[in-house]
């Protein structure tokens, strides 16, 4: 198994993420490798710093860059050298089972599309986020960003890709998959949900429970909650806000620490062709090191396989 990482994506790069990488390798069996992209020349030197052999890790060495700021479809295009775009090429060739980057999350969406493609008889990839639950558990809200306007069918497709993350690599049984609505009565909704309920409640593709309201994000109503993108990104913000807002206020609470993104690693790219995780722009060596433990979960669970056989 080789695990491709971004070295040079995020605002920390490159030191957040070689500490990440660091402290995944003693998780990682003898057979899963660590695949480093990026400068070598500042690669080293703090693996160095840190006392670690740097035999442990496989390397591509690229200098260039895509920026946080840049045009995501332009830097691909333009800065074929840059660490995301020869990652991407590597997943595409098969010498990666894996890429997860916490640089330009635009880049790498398109990147993903591009390269390894969207998988046969699904419309548009998306981004799952993951919910901490009052019970103790943890459940998934499809799409967080990637598709702000949807259609029906596109909803409906990720339902199915939310319950089969959900079952494959969160090892929930017949996971409840609800439709993210402004009451839980069916009639309830804008035109999109309105016309996206009935094609749920009539499917035999996942386990649909219903709609269900903002204040359900974090009770057991729902494992996989649906949702159009921009829905999505507007409560995956608030969400992320809370855990901040209680450090500020010198709160300690158990379950808002269950909001620090870094907990989570990244948001799964659901829909292409190989897994790929985006992570946060502020990314932490803790994050980066969930990251690296999520694609890797991605791969041991053949996900992507199990996502290609449900569209057959």
């Amino acid at each position: 198994m080789k695990i491709g990482l971004d070295i040079m994506g995020g605002d920390y790069a490159p030191k957040a993420n070689v500490l990440g990488a660091i402290a995944a390798h003693p998780l990682l069996s003898p057979d899963e490798h660590l695949v480093l992209i990026g400068d070598t020349q500042q690669i080293k030197p703090l693996l160095s710093e840190n006392g670690f052999n740097p035999d442990h890790f496989e390397y591509v060495h690229t200098e260039e860059v895509i920026g946080m700021g840049e045009h995501p479809t332009k830097a691909i295009v333009q800065k074929p050298n840059s660490s995301i775009s020869v990652g991407f090429n590597l997943l595409k060739e098969g010498k990666l089972d894996s890429f997860a980057s916490a640089g330009n999350s635009g880049a790498m969406l398109v990147g993903a599309v591009f390269s390894v493609k969207t998988i046969p008889g699904i419309i548009r990839p998306c981004l799952s986020t993951f919910l901490p639950k009052l019970s103790g558990g943890v459940g998934l809200m499809v799409d967080v960003g990637a598709n702000a306007d949807c259609k029906p069918d596109t909803l409906l497709q990720f339902g199915v890709l939310g319950s089969l993350y959900a079952e494959n690599v969160m090892g929930i049984k017949t996971p409840k998959v609800a439709l993210m609505n402004i009451g839980e009565e069916d009639e309830k909704g804008n035109m999109l949900s309105l016309a996206t309920f009935p094609l749920m409640k009539d499917t035999r593709l996942f386990n649909f429970v219903g709609n269900v309201e903002g204040r359900d994000l974090f009770n057991d109503k729902a494992d996989v909650i649906v949702c159009d993108g921009f829905t999505g990104n507007v409560m995956l913000k608030l969400a992320e806000s809370f855990y901040v807002l209680t450090l500020k206020r010198g709160l300690k609470d158990d379950f808002f620490d269950r909001f620090n993104y870094e907990n989570y690693g990244g948001s799964p790219v659901l829909g292409v062709n190989a897994p790929v995780i985006i992570g946060h722009g502020i990314s932490s060596p803790l994050a980066v090191k969930n990251m690296i433990l999520q694609s890797r979960d991605m791969i041991t669970t053949g996900l992507v396989g199990k996502i290609q056989a449900a569209f057959k």
